[in-house]
């Protein structure tokens, strides 16, 4: 059984962050009848890294694109580096920084030139700009191909002056929109080095959101975000060791009879996600004998894990990320105009 999606506040915060960069509180967002953000709150520390983890759709990018000044709530508050986004517009976008889902970048023009034209947007002095561009370009391992136009560079390489790009005018809080979507996993794992890098050499505050669980591990703490609510903050360690079972994952003859015996015989709760039948018990390996044993269908395969975020995801909503992502599709696909508001 899922438990009830609940809206965690300041007082999950971890102590070692006492100033807020990022204070939220009962935050909505509305387009027409469809609430896609429906009343959020949250804080986040001074020099935190922070994790929205949902799937596409549960309303992580509407947040941020709030948070950002990109959209005004329809009900709510939030401030960033201690400003309103909403009377205080032009005192936020001075102090963040924001990576994009989807690329921004001038194809046509050169590392060097899209930083430049970000400078100048954003008033930083003209005398600081070179020593700047030259500080994050090295950060990000671009500085070799600064004069290289855009259109040359892969994916990768594009993430990551898109990230050298929003730090160029120093901001105090770091948007990443789903930073490494659609990128390989070596890819991957080189920007969460970048990232890694520029938290200790910027003391920045990062706020991200992603639907890979392995991202997620690298957060001091991550809310699970699904249709439009926060289900619960943690760290990561804690949200796993909430769960204190292990996951029982098996495929039968007999799916729906299998959860009824669960059920009925062994007093679990069971769930079908995934074409799998999937358990939680203390002892998962001493438990699988007497599975094979005492109920009473044919067991095709069985597998025993120490709990894993999505576990943890399945446990405050009910349902695994990839399950939550094929249902957002078909509401896509029967409501298109959802595609563009939700996400």
């Amino acid at each position: 059984m899922s438990r009830e999606l609940l809206d965690v506040g300041s007082d999950t915060v971890n102590g070692a962050f006492s100033e807020m960069a990022v204070e939220v509180k009962e935050l909505k967002k509305r387009f027409g009848s469809f609430e896609a953000v429906r009343g959020v709150t949250f804080d986040i520390g001074v020099g935190e890294t922070f994790g929205f983890l949902g799937p596409n759709g549960a309303g992580k990018s509407t947040t941020i694109s709030m948070l950002c000044t990109l959209l005004n709530p329809s009900e709510g508050s939030a401030k960033v580096a201690g400003y309103d986004v909403v009377s205080d517009r032009s005192e936020v976008r001075r102090r963040i920084g924001l990576v994009f889902q989807d690329t921004t970048l001038d194809d046509y023009l050169t590392a060097e030139e899209n930083l430049k034209f970000h400078a100048e947007l954003y008033g930083v002095p003209r005398s600081q700009t070179a020593g700047r561009m030259s500080e994050v370009l090295e950060m990000v391992g671009l500085w070799d191909r600064r004069k290289s136009k855009v259109q040359t560079f892969s994916g990768g390489m594009k993430r990551r002056l898109e990230i050298a790009r929003g730090l160029l005018h120093s901001p105090r809080v770091l948007f990443l929109d789903e930073p490494t979507v659609g990128l390989d996993p070596q890819t991957r794992s080189h920007i969460w080095s970048y990232i890694h890098e520029l938290r200790q050499r910027e003391s920045i505050t990062i706020f991200l959101t992603t639907h890979y669980m392995d991202e997620a591990e690298h957060c001091d703490r991550i809310a699970i975000m699904d249709q439009g609510l926060v289900a619960v903050i943690d760290t990561p360690e804690a949200l796993k060791a909430s769960i204190g079972q292990d996951r029982v994952r098996l495929t039968t003859d007999d799916d729906e009879t299998a959860i009824e015996e669960l059920e009925s015989k062994f007093g679990l709760a069971a769930t079908l996600s995934e074409g799998e039948v999937t358990v939680y018990v203390p002892g998962g390996e001493s438990f699988v004998p007497r599975l094979f044993s005492e109920l009473g269908v044919s067991i095709l395969s069985v597998s025993v894990s120490r709990p894993t975020l999505d576990d943890v995801f399945m446990e405050y909503t009910g349902r695994t990320i990839r399950d939550a992502e094929a249902s957002m599709s078909e509401q896509f696909a029967a409501k298109p105009w959802i595609r563009a508001s939700r996400r």
